[in-house]
């Protein structure tokens, strides 16, 4: 009764349904203890999350050697099994609208960025850490599918726990499932941790630069960590991982972040343009237009594979930044404020220019009457 959510969406019927559950108990007593972990210093915020990712790490090589040597290559036919008619039914289309669900996993990359701020040398170390999480990432992405894929028919893996299902076709059994199911505590634990530090120092920054309410930039004292931002989050989140599906989140996630991406990729471009002077100590080739087009098309492919539902809700929460932006944001922005002072700055300073340039005009002007009469006195 509570370690579900009590909600559940079918997409077919494109309706809620009531789970008979209470509350997602364990995603509100993860939330709570990581936003416990969050208003702690940021160093032993990451020892602790180190330690979770070297024991999931563990978990997976665990996994990825212990059954490989019970593969059937059998399994792997047909590599893309064909369309069924619909466009979510396997064939291209399912692969399509598998990516939109998928990359909520590469998620967590662009998290190194928000804490810039916090990192030694960071024009240096965030391009090597971005680029190598990733690659990391998607090797041990690759080693789990294919060999979980090759233990069993890919059409048994629709369930809740796919892994322990695959397991099953080992003669490893409980003591692997469980080794599984706490890396997966583990990877969820890590996972949203640092989304909500990331989003944290985001909220910071935009309260910062008066795009927000004040109170998301309160730093405290001894812990120099944003402690109303963290908390403010958790709160929400907690809310949201306790109520909603988690299929939900992870849909609205994923668009939200291909639309992040996708100007992300424009904003590269546009700069490399219009800041040409800009130091730039990390760069790659084609960067300029060419790498930020192909991934804007990338993002824009995988668009198509989200439901029309995933579309509606996503549009409903852009409509509730815009409004949190032009009711508050656009009013209280430093950069705006900045830009109307050099406004009336260049102003004031073109009005004394020009009151100048009359007195000028003027006394030239009354200069070359007197020389007119002196002239006419001669004659």
């Amino acid at each position: 009764m509570i370690v579900r959510a009590p909600l559940y969406w079918n997409e077919h019927a494109e309706r809620f349904y009531v789970t008979g559950q209470a509350i997602n108990l364990p995603a509100i007593a993860i939330t709570i203890v990581i936003t416990i972990l969050l208003m702690i210093r940021i160093r032993q915020t990451a020892i602790i999350n180190l330690v979770l990712v070297a024991f999931k790490i563990i978990i997976l090589l665990i996994f990825i050697f212990a059954c490989c040597n019970y593969v059937n290559p059998n399994n792997y036919h047909p590599f893309f099994p064909p369309n069924k008619g619909s466009f979510s039914e396997y064939g291209v289309t399912g692969m399509l609208q598998a990516c939109t669900y998928v990359f909520f996993a590469y998620v967590g990359f662009d998290a190194v960025s928000t804490v810039a701020q916090e990192a030694k040398s960071s024009q240096r170390s965030l391009p090597i850490a971005i680029i190598g999480s990733t690659v990391v990432s998607l090797l041990f992405y690759i080693g789990i599918c294919t060999v979980m894929v090759g233990l069993v028919p890919y059409d048994s893996l629709n369930s809740d726990s796919p892994l322990s299902h695959a397991i099953k076709a080992t003669p490893y059994g409980l003591w692997l499932s469980i080794l599984m199911d706490l890396g997966a505590i583990a990877s969820l634990t890590t996972v949203a941790l640092i989304v909500m530090l990331s989003q944290t120092r985001l909220f910071y920054a935009m309260a910062h630069d008066g795009l927000l309410l004040p109170i998301f930039a309160r730093i405290h004292s001894q812990t120099t960590t944003p402690w109303a931002s963290i908390l403010i989050c958790g709160v929400f989140c907690a809310i949201f991982s306790g109520i909603c599906p988690v299929d939900i989140l992870g849909e609205t996630t994923s668009i939200s972040a291909l639309i992040t991406y996708i100007f992300v990729h424009i904003t590269v471009t546009v700069m490399r343009y219009t800041h040409r002077d800009m130091q730039r100590s990390f760069q790659v080739p084609f960067g300029s237009w060419l790498i930020p087009t192909i991934g804007s098309l990338l993002c824009i492919l995988l668009m198509k594979g989200i439901t029309k539902a995933t579309g509606f809700r996503f549009l409903v929460w852009i409509a509730l930044g815009q409004i949190i932006y032009f009711s508050y944001g656009f009013w209280h922005s430093k950069q705006r404020k900045l830009l109307r002072n050099e406004s009336n700055l260049g102003r004031s300073d073109l009005a004394p220019s020009i009151s100048s340039a009359v007195e000028q005009r003027m006394e030239n002007g009354f200069q070359l009457d007197l020389i007119t009469e002196d002239s006419e006195s001669a004659v």
